[in-house]
């Protein structure tokens, strides 16, 4: 592995464990035995690191949108594998969410660029739903105001959830995924049509 990925895999580790306010680039360095100077040769800041990161997140969730979209005939446990996926990507870069105000008001062009992402997600997420109804997964005669609210509710839990379970549940992280998971596929279930509805509560319902 090259200095700039063990750089970069450390830094992840460190930030994920000790909190993003309580690593410095100096930490980073001596965790991996070597100079501060060499490992500002790769980094000059903690922001840059933090700015690659976000951006390597950001990638998984496209890569794993991408093939979300492109399946056809979307069945409930493709949905259940999309968002479970979606669990384990951000657990593993879960120091964004967690000091996620601290980031955004530090690194502006991170705040930016999650603004647009939001934008760009919705529309997304709209195209997965409606080939959902066309499934026959999805009710086809879901009020236009729940769908449009439905993406705004995944975001909000999937930006807080990590936050949530660091402060109140303090689950394991196969627990944590587990979960949260579930916790999310709720949203869904509402939506399902009856046999859907049945097939939840008989493979995924705990």
């Amino acid at each position: 592995m090259k200095t700039k990925d063990k750089i970069l895999s450390k830094a992840l580790e460190l930030f994920n464990d000790k909190g993003y306010n309580n690593i410095t680039t100096r930490h980073i360095a001596a965790e991996l035995n070597i100079s501060a100077g060499n490992l500002h040769y790769h980094f000059r800041h903690s922001e840059d690191l933090i700015k690659i990161l976000f951006s390597e997140l950001t990638l998984k969730m496209d890569e794993l949108l991408n093939q979300m979209k492109k399946r056809e005939n979307k069945s409930l446990e493709d949905l259940y594998q999309f968002t479970y996926s979606t669990c384990e990507i951000f657990y593993s870069y879960r120091f964004i969410f967690i000091n996620f105000i601290d980031i955004l008001n530090q690194i502006p062009e991170i705040e930016s660029r999650y603004e647009g992402i939001n934008f760009s997600r919705k529309e997304e997420f709209q195209l997965i739903f409606s080939d959902l109804q066309k499934s026959n997964i999805f009710q086809k005669d879901v009020p236009h105001f729940i769908v449009d609210c439905l993406t705004e509710q995944i975001f909000i839990i999937a930006d807080n959830w990590l936050t949530h379970n660091r402060l109140i549940l303090k689950l394991s992280p196969k627990e944590a995924i587990q979960h949260y998971t579930l916790l999310q596929m709720n949203l869904f279930y509402p939506l399902l049509n009856k046999e859907q509805q049945k097939l939840y509560e008989q493979h995924y319902v705990q």
